[in-house]
């Protein structure tokens, strides 16, 4: 009976305990895209774009144009992988609703990749699978690349694309 009494007062200190947080993880979220860097680009991000381009136009589809704001986009999402060391598409939502209220983007997509070691390389890769190729293919209008280097020297990749 006792214990029954105490419940209460145990159940308000762990909520308090659990529920104080410096930096939630909406918090990071929203970090990611409020700070944007647009890095130099860099040769090989040159080189993805254009073999994509070139793929598209070998199919006669419309080339895509580059966009800063997209590369930017990209870029925090790249850095994002290489400090976690992971390859995800962890908060797509927030970079999708970034560039459709700051770009004019109507649809977004994303390529994401890791370790390879050249152009040529990772858009075969892409390329070969077919969600990463629909993308590749796909209706829009503008793209961009972030390709960057973690400490061991291993490549990490967003590409994403945005129909305006």
């Amino acid at each position: 009976m006792k214990l029954l009494k105490q419940l209460p007062l145990l159940a308000l200190l762990a909520l308090f305990a659990f529920s104080c947080s410096s930096e939630s993880l909406d918090d990071k979220a929203e970090a990611l895209v409020e700070n944007l860097v647009t890095p130099a680009t860099k040769t090989i991000e040159v080189q993805i774009l254009n073999l994509i381009n070139d793929h598209r136009l070998s199919l006669g589809l419309t080339p895509l144009n580059d966009m800063k704001v997209v590369k930017s986009v990209a870029f925090s999402h790249t850095d994002y992988m290489v400090d976690n060391n992971t390859v995800s598409h962890d908060n797509f939502y927030k970079r999708s609703t970034y560039l459709k209220e700051n770009a004019g983007a109507t649809k977004v997509s994303e390529n994401v990749a890791y370790g390879y070691t050249s152009a040529e390389s990772v858009v075969k890769a892409w390329i070969k699978s077919e969600g990463h190729k629909s993308n590749i293919e796909g209706d829009f209008t503008n793209f961009d690349i972030s390709a960057e280097q973690n400490e061991e020297g291993k490549w990490y990749y967003t590409n994403i694309f945005i129909k305006k």
